[in-house]
């Protein structure tokens, strides 16, 4: 039987993004749609970035942001309407050179949300389809059956080879998709939120498979999601896309304690937001007045002058009580409500017409009424333009 492992995985996700190594180099596409009144929207605008080889890609954005189509034209089945798409030198997509390469001949393989099973086919077939279309090297009835059910061993589902989808849980089904992708070699694979389809604790079980599986057989994962937990927990670097627009690429920690604008800050998970003015500006370090005081954070975004309305953000597990007002970034609040959440407790601390949460892994000392101290540190508050 065939090898199901790539030995040059290793080798893969060490290798930078730049340039003909990157498993897809992206330059400048864009895709328009008209809406009904004529009104004209960039699905994707004007898009450029290099997928590394052996890269976990998720790509992160509300619904409507233009995450699918962007995904959709990787694949081939939307045609950009400007930029290009090349793999290794091999051009898949220019408007300019007037090419499109048709999906079935761009070794890219897509699991869609509804797993897109054949439900007249066994299993088995459903996987083996790959195989049968498309360019790539002719394989005998034998060498294809040996392939089809290594790969439905390794995903675990060998035993269900002659069952239909019909007779197979969602979860199973979802790992019949993955197979059906993998079986083919593809090194680039395609998931167009994959797992909205199952339950919370199947979901986390499948993420994980997913990871592992992408781990071990070396290939380039593209991801659509809307889910923040579900790009944390895969991603090696998550791409936020907003309005067609990606205002961020970087890892999972960067995106989620750096975001790069407010709007990134506002979507990525619960958030601690003030008003204020900048009154003093020294290198990284910004002095904003608040209702609650004089703050003192870091640079959200480049470019902010003195007397610039901003907004101060900061995670609530961030937030801390202190024992003294003369510390650092510190204000007076009554401590509100506190709510048991299972991992962690979350707390509510009031001052003024001000109310940031507090989350921690213990409860509070204090009761609910009690004045307390409140602080957050300098490198944990970022300060957007509003």
């Amino acid at each position: 039987m065939e090898t199901l492992t790539h030995p040059d995985v290793a080798d893969r996700l060490d290798v930078p993004g730049g340039g003909a190594s990157a498993a897809l180099n992206i330059r400048n596409v864009t895709k328009h749609y008209q809406r009904p009144d004529g009104t004209v929207v960039p699905a994707v605008n004007d898009t450029s970035m290099d997928i590394r080889r052996g890269e976990f890609l998720v790509l992160l954005g509300p619904s409507g942001c233009g995450k699918s189509t962007f995904l959709r034209c990787i694949a081939g089945l939307e045609k950009p309407d400007g930029g290009s798409i090349t793999s290794h030198g091999r051009t898949l997509s220019s408007v300019d050179d007037k090419v499109f390469v048709a999906p079935e001949n761009r070794d890219i393989a897509m699991i869609f949300q509804s797993y897109a099973l054949w439900p007249h086919m066994t299993i088995a077939d459903n996987v083996a389809y790959p195989l049968t279309t498309g360019s790539g090297p002719k394989r005998s009835k034998v060498q294809i059956k040996e392939r089809v059910q290594s790969i439905l061993d390794a995903m675990g589902i060998g035993h269900l080879a002659r069952q239909y989808p019909a007779q197979i849980s969602g979860g199973q089904q979802q790992r019949v998709a993955l197979a059906r992708a993998l079986v083919r070699g593809s090194e680039v694979v395609l998931f167009d939120e994959p797992l909205s389809n199952v339950d919370a604790r199947v979901r986390d079980q499948l993420r994980a498979e997913i990871r592992q599986m992408q781990q071990e057989f070396g290939f380039t994962a593209i991801y659509v999601t809307h889910d923040q937990e579900e790009a944390m927990g895969l991603a090696d670097r998550v791409a936020v896309i907003d309005q067609g627009e990606v205002v961020q690429l970087a890892s999972p920690k960067d995106t989620y304690l750096a975001p790069a604008t407010l709007q990134v800050a506002r979507f990525l998970g619960k958030t601690n937001e003030l008003a204020g003015i900048v009154v003093n500006i020294n290198g990284d370090a910004v002095v904003v007045e608040t209702p609650l005081g004089r703050l003192t954070g870091r640079h959200g975004q480049e470019g902010l002058t003195i007397g610039q309305d901003v907004a101060l953000v900061w995670r609530p597990e961030r937030t801390r009580l202190a024992e003294s007002l003369q510390e650092d970034n510190a204000w007076g609040a009554s401590l509100g409500p506190t709510t048991f959440l299972g991992a962690m407790y979350e707390s509510r601390l009031t001052a003024g017409e001000d109310t940031v949460v507090l989350q921690s892994g213990e409860a509070p000392e204090h009761r609910e009424g009690d004045r307390v101290v409140v602080r957050v540190a300098r490198q944990d508050l970022r300060i957007f333009p509003r």
